[in-house]
Order: structure tokens, then C-alpha cells, then sequence
């Protein structure tokens, strides 16, 4: 099974608002970058839509070591936030309809199909690869808006 790093990020300028996100795809020696823009979305909403379209871009399932500085993307996983969202019928410990099932119910998807590990980046920090997400996911916001 082939090793993929994946580094993604999101961003969004006002909550909703605008949304850049950013994807990058390392195997070997290769590198690919995917990116986009959003015209209304919210931070949380591109965080998940970035890691998706990483996941999409594989073509056969992989063993993905996926970095984000989301906690919201991270601890779904990790802390089985999913796993108790799903028996409890798409609700929130609190009783409240979980927000963005439709891509909660795609990570769910790949993270079958692909050996996930997710794992926490600080956000701002010393990676550099976050760093370049976080930069291109603002840049891509900002050039939109300059167009629209």
C-alpha cells in the first residue's frame, strides 16, 4: 500500500463569509497542490472540504498520514466524535443536529477507504507545508475578492 502525506487547510474572511482552502500531496519524490475558493462558506466547512479533495485525488487506497490544525477535523476522528454522531442519529451530545453531515458523511467514506492517520498541527507555527496551506487557502480568498 502506497504512503501519501497530506497536508490541508481552510480558511474563510468572515464566518460565513468567503473560503480559500488548500490541499498538498506528497508520495516520494512528488508533489501536487490543489486549491480553490468558496464564494460562501464557513472555516469549518473548508477545513473538511480541503481534506477531501486530498482524499479525492488518490486514485487507489493508500496509507495517508494527514495533517490539518484543525481540531474539529482531528478529534472527529480521533476522539470518535463520528462514531457517537452516527449512533446517535446525526446529533450532538447536546441534543443538536451535527452541521455539515454531507462532508462528515464523505471523510467517512475515504477514511474506509484510505488507512487514515490524523494528525493535530499547531496552527501558525513551524510547518512548513501547514504554513504554505494557511497561505495559499488566504491568498486564494483574497484574489477572488479583488476579481468579484
Amino acid at each position: 500500500m502506497k504512503e501519501v502525506v497530506l497536508y490541508t487547510d481552510g480558511a474563510c474572511s468572515g464566518n460565513p463569509g468567503p473560503g480559500g482552502w488548500c490541499a498538498i500531496l506528497l508520495y516520494g519524490s512528488h508533489e501536487k497542490q490543489l486549491d480553490g475558493y468558496v464564494k460562501e462558506t464557513t472555516n469549518n466547512r473548508m477545513e473538511l472540504f480541503a481534506a477531501i479533495q486530498g482524499l479525492e485525488a488518490l486514485k487507489e487506497p493508500c496509507r495517508v498520514k494527514l495533517y490539518s490544525d484543525s481540531a474539529y477535523l482531528i478529534n472527529a476522528f480521533e476522539k470518535r466524535w463520528i462514531v457517537a454522531w452516527q449512533r446517535n442519529g446525526w446529533k450532538t451530545s447536546q441534543k443538536k443536529p451535527v452541521e455539515n453531515q454531507d462532508l462528515w458523511r464523505l471523510l467517512i467514506h475515504y477514511a474506509a477507504v484510505h488507512n487514515i492517520e490524523w494528525i493535530k498541527v499547531k496552527g501558525h507555527a513551524d510547518n512548513a507545508y501547514n504554513n504554505r496551506c494557511d497561505q495559499v487557502a488566504v491568498q486564494n480568498i483574497k484574489d477572488h475578492r479583488a476579481v468579484e
